[in-house]
């Protein structure tokens, strides 16, 4: 039987004292970081809001452009238009490639390790890259000019990083056994695929579209070069030049229009944590009707 001596208890005692005492520590530090992000965001919505929310007019949100009575109806109407082009561009390519890295690739092999480095270099190349990318292709090489279909194209090369990755994570996170369950009654690769597999994926999945949405209707880097900043026209057809919420506080705020660039900051603020907490919501409601908790 072994005894323990009277130093080595007191070394354990000192050990786990020491344990203790840097877990205290960690979890201190965790708690003031969480309560100093949580703080910052809320200063700047604070902030914001205040500076912002008694700017507001039916004139700045519905009007029309006419002199100094500014609108942001024709940024309305371009975001969303810039959102459609990036989202139809971006999402099928985005979980094509995902599917085929996950599904067919099954994650291993030379060619899985070049996409994947490839896209996650594109995920850290700065968006005013991709600006330059946007105007010297669809700008100047194919002639089209500041459009609103050069600026949606270049912000889907811009999210498809995001799409690639957050769609193949969801995948990975479908277990195995719904697979060869599929196949154990007779399915085939493609029916397990888009009638098992992508169902229970598509909480991840619908999350990432909606935040990467969020981040093309904060960019203004990019449109700067592809779009053209036009504010006071509603524009036409994709291939019209446009402006965005984002171009537009950029603007009002160098042109003599602070209130006004204040006010959009409060709109462009509300719509991007309103998609951030449809994001959360969408994907609590579908592991909802799936069943998972």
């Amino acid at each position: 039987m072994e005894t323990v001596t009277t130093e080595q208890r007191n070394r354990r005692e000192r050990r786990f004292r020491f344990g203790r005492g840097m877990f205290r520590a960690l979890r201190g530090v965790s708690v003031a970081s969480t309560g100093i992000a949580v703080l910052a965001l809320f200063a700047v919505i604070i902030y914001v809001l205040v500076g912002g929310a008694g700017k507001l007019s039916w004139q700045l949100l519905l009007g029309a452009y006419r002199g100094d009575q500014v609108s942001i109806l024709p940024a309305f109407i371009g975001t969303l238009e810039l959102v459609l082009i990036a989202v139809v561009i971006a999402v099928p390519i985005g979980i094509g490639s995902a599917i085929y890295l996950v599904e067919y690739m099954n994650n291993k092999g030379k060619l899985v390790k070049i996409i994947r480095v490839a896209t996650e270099t594109l995920a850290g190349i700065p968006s005013i890259v991709y600006g330059l990318f946007g105007y010297l292709v669809f700008v100047v090489s194919f002639g089209w000019g500041y459009s609103l279909l050069g600026g949606g194209i270049t912000l889907a090369v811009m999210i498809l990083p995001v799409i690639v990755r957050s769609t193949e994570e969801s995948l990975l996170a479908v277990p195995d056994g719904f697979r060869e369950g599929s196949y154990a009654l007779g399915a085939s690769k493609v029916r397990t695929i888009f009638r098992v597999v992508l169902p229970s994926a598509a909480p991840g999945i619908v999350t990432a579209m909606i935040l990467a949405v969020g981040r093309v209707v904060s960019e203004s880097a990019v449109l700067i070069l592809t779009v053209g900043m036009v504010v006071n026209l509603v524009p036409v057809t994709p291939m019209s030049s446009g402006t965005s919420l984002a171009l537009d506080i950029y603007y009002f705020a160098s042109h003599g229009y602070p209130n006004e660039a204040a006010a959009t900051a409060v709109v462009l603020l509300v719509f991007v944590v309103c998609l951030n907490l449809l994001a959360g919501g969408v994907g609590k409601l579908m592991k909802k009707g799936m069943g998972e908790t």
